[in-house]
């Protein structure tokens, strides 16, 4: 495995790769690697002859308030954890390279950014496309694995891919969680453990979510609130509660098709995200 810091260095050796005709399957993350990112890699390496991983903080896609300084960084245990899956190139890029002095040009899927997480992360989904954008240019996939508990990010992706036609093939990949049902992600971490045990009220009232429509419910509304008298018995602040269409994520009304059911809590200083796609 080798881990490569520059942007000409990795285009340079994936370059050498291509010419052979090897296909090359991508994972971005921002590093803090668990079981949800190793699905990842695990599904990249059965799909194709190359696996790249980037690890990179974006600094795009973090608020004046939020969390850039103290996101962890374990990069040696992450490196070990790549090396273990059989991952072939680690691109682990400084700010710099990517955002030189005189960098200006940003990408920004109009429509999808401003919904849901983004109305509560205002310039978050830019950052994202951005940098996704730059790493599918350097990298030059034939495959990028994403998650779907970062359902809105996905769905931005694919549509900036088609939109500005990149040769890439998106694949989204299920939602790995903790046994009690909790979504993983690097944030958990900074839960203790009483807001650990209140954080599984996402995952519950997801299901509460699948079993009413199930059952006949089709009033997003009424949906909707029977999921915030949920969450209200926990000491837990909502940001949002959203039943909307899959690709457009606007908001429905009425269940009568494919639709995602999305939410973002705080539980003490930590912002979950979780969601569930329902399919008719």
């Amino acid at each position: 495995m080798k881990v490569i810091k520059s942007p000409k260095s990795i285009k340079r050796e994936i370059g050498k790769q291509k010419r052979k005709a090897k296909t090359i399957g991508f994972v971005p993350t921002m590093g803090a690697l668990h079981e949800g990112h190793l699905s990842l890699i695990r599904q990249a390496v059965k799909e194709n002859e190359l696996v790249v991983v980037s690890i990179f903080v974006n600094p795009l896609q973090f608020g004046p308030r939020e969390d850039f300084k103290k996101y962890p960084r374990p990069l040696s245990r992450d490196l070990k954890l790549c090396r273990k899956e059989g991952v072939d190139f680690v691109f682990t890029p400084d700010p710099e390279s990517l955002y030189p002095k005189k960098f200006s040009t940003f990408v920004e899927v109009a429509g999808l950014a401003d919904q849901l997480c983004g109305k509560f992360r205002p310039g978050h989904f830019r950052g994202v496309a951005t940098v996704v954008a730059k790493l599918l240019n350097i990298v030059q996939p034939d495959r990028i694995y994403l998650g779907q508990k970062d359902a809105q990010q996905a769905i931005i992706i694919k549509r900036m891919v088609d939109d500005l036609d990149f040769s890439v093939k998106v694949r989204v990949m299920p939602t790995l969680r903790q046994k009690d049902g909790l979504a993983m992600s690097s944030r958990n971490i900074y839960m203790n453990m009483r807001e650990r045990k209140s954080a599984t009220v996402l995952f519950r009232a997801l299901n509460l979510a699948k079993l009413l429509i199930s059952n006949g419910a089709k009033d997003s509304l009424r949906i909707i609130s029977r999921m915030r008298q949920m969450i209200a018995r926990e000491p837990a602040k909502i940001d949002y509660i959203a039943i909307v269409d899959l690709e457009s994520l606007s908001p429905l009304r009425k269940i009568s098709g494919n639709c995602l059911i999305a939410l973002a809590v705080r539980i003490g200083k930590v912002r979950l995200i979780d969601n569930t796609i329902i399919r008719a």
